[in-house]
């Protein structure tokens, strides 16, 4: 049981922990310090996962191109977190095989085995298919790729929904006893000998508490939290890398993503997205600036289409793209020349000096979200008690991943009267926790006002009460990405919903 916040001597609540940032990570540390029975807030002062955390390449994956950099310790930590996570949340995980093709003059095939062999081996894999050799000139690959391309490999990964993953970990944390405070700004830090005194901002107003140690998850502004705090950081700790992604119709059939070697060294995926849509990306451009708000260059939308027209049969163009989002990505600056190399490993900068601690987060990757928060809690001296976040389902996720089809035809069975289509995707949104929105009806007319397509307001309801939304986009572009399937009047009835309330 959490022990809930003590009150200070002015009649401040004083907790365990502070969190600033409402990311992957600090969702992360959220769920597992409130776990351990610690007082727990975190304040983001946006939405849940606005930023970097829905921003990635949604894969859940070892980082198979890591292993030419020798990160041999990361790439296995990442493959079997990997396996872990499909465990904990196999409505929003699942199995996604890559094709690897084999072009002639980039890396040669002995390499592209071994590095696969390691892949396959380094980390325990056990839920997962291995790899095979696969070819390409015959279906479902056939008249896909270009002529020149035969042979290649095809080999397991995961796909994620990363911004509900952050949004389940903080569902999480919160029924663990946790505040988590989205559209929170922490506007200032300080700092006392035995704890912090925080000013936090928000609709509500100002208000002051108080924690006996702060955790610095702020992504691509952990240096303005610093600043806030009357700390200073090293110029030189953060390397901001912008990286944006292209979403075309979908560009060939098949749930199999590809994995493209560029002649810069560089990667580029092409990966099945939301049913209808072909996801494409990313880029990796050193960015300077306000990380809020950006958006992809004209620049990067050349490089995606041409990486992706050397492989593919029928060239794209970047007007042909249904959509794009880009992130800045904060990672620890290990001085690599090229920002592809950065390292995507998590460093940590503990400060002691002076007063109570803060712990700032430097890099990190979704993969390894769940240990970095095991870490970080060790660093900080608050990691007494048994690790348990590696065993425990996120909300909805207590399914076995071996049957999830099973748990999709059961739902069909028990709600016949709901679209097939809509069932799957509830059942990948919310897994058990569908039953929440569904349960109750005994047709649609009990699901309240249609939006359209298969979206109702008890769903809308269910979004606010239970998952910290507040906004159309909350819903439409972060817990789902609905924003690609309603038409323009869906989308304003979703606004108008909102507006009402």
């Amino acid at each position: 049981m959490t022990t809930p916040p003590a009150e200070s001597p002015q009649d401040t609540p004083l907790y365990d922990l502070l969190i600033i940032g409402g990311g992957i990570n600090g969702s992360g540390i959220a769920r597992d310090a409130a776990g351990r029975g610690l007082s727990v807030m975190l304040v983001e002062k946006d939405d849940l996962a606005q930023h970097t955390s829905s921003s990635s390449t949604k894969l859940v994956h070892g980082g198979l191109r890591y292993l030419e950099h020798y990160e041999f310790r990361l790439v296995r930590e990442s493959l079997i977190e990997r396996e872990r996570l499909l465990a904990m949340a196999p409505h929003i995980i699942w199995p996604l095989r890559f094709v690897l093709p084999h072009d002639a003059g980039l890396r040669p095939k002995w390499m592209l085995r071994l590095g696969l062999f390691l892949y396959d081996n380094l980390g325990g894999r056990k839920l997962l298919p291995p790899t095979r050799s696969v070819n390409l000139r015959a279906p479902p690959h056939r008249d896909v790729l270009e002529a020149r391309l035969t042979k290649g490999f095809e080999y397991s990964d995961c796909w994620v929904e990363d911004a509900r993953l952050v949004v389940l970990n903080c569902m999480d944390a919160k029924e663990r006893g946790a505040q988590i405070r989205p559209r929170t700004k922490c506007t200032g830090l300080e700092r006392h000998a035995d704890h912090w005194t925080a000013t936090l901002e928000s609709a509500g107003g100002e208000e002051k508490v108080q924690a006996r140690k702060v955790v610095n998850a702020a992504g691509p502004w952990v240096d303005v939290v610093l600043g806030t705090s009357g700390r200073a950081t090293p110029a030189d700790n953060v390397r901001l890398v912008k990286g944006s992604h292209l979403v075309f119709p979908r560009l060939y059939e098949g749930e199999h993503a590809f994995i493209f070697q560029n002649s810069d060294n560089r990667i580029i995926f092409a990966i099945p997205y939301e049913r209808d849509y072909t996801l494409v990306g990313t880029t990796d451009v050193g960015f300077e600036g306000d990380p809020a708000g950006i958006t992809i260059s004209d620049e990067e939308a050349r490089y995606i289409c041409d990486a992706i027209n050397e492989y593919l049969a029928v060239d794209v163009t970047p007007d042909q793209a249904a959509w794009s989002y880009s992130g800045v990505r904060p990672l620890y600056d290990d001085k690599s020349a090229d920002n592809s190399t950065v390292t995507r490993d998590y460093v940590f900068a503990l400060d002691e000096d002076g007063g109570a601690p803060i712990l700032s987060i430097f890099g990190g990757k979704i993969t390894t979200y769940r240990k970095l928060a095991e870490h970080a809690l060790e660093k900080m001296g608050l990691s007494g008690g048994d690790s348990w976040t590696a065993s425990r389902p996120l909300p909805g996720g207590d399914i076995d991943p071996a049957h999830f089809d099973t748990f999709v035809g059961d739902m069909c069975a028990a709600f016949p009267w709901f679209p097939e289509a809509g069932v799957l995707r509830l059942a990948r949104a919310y897994g058990t926790r569908m039953d929440r929105i569904l349960g109750k009806a005994q047709g649609l007319n009990d699901l309240g006002q249609h939006m359209g397509g298969d979206l109702y307001a008890a769903e809308l309801d269910y979004l606010v009460a239970e998952e910290f939304v507040r906004s159309p986009d909350d819903v439409l572009w972060r817990r789902s990405k609905l924003g690609l399937h309603l038409d323009v009047a869906a989308q304003q009835r979703v606004r108008d919903w909102f507006a009402s309330r």
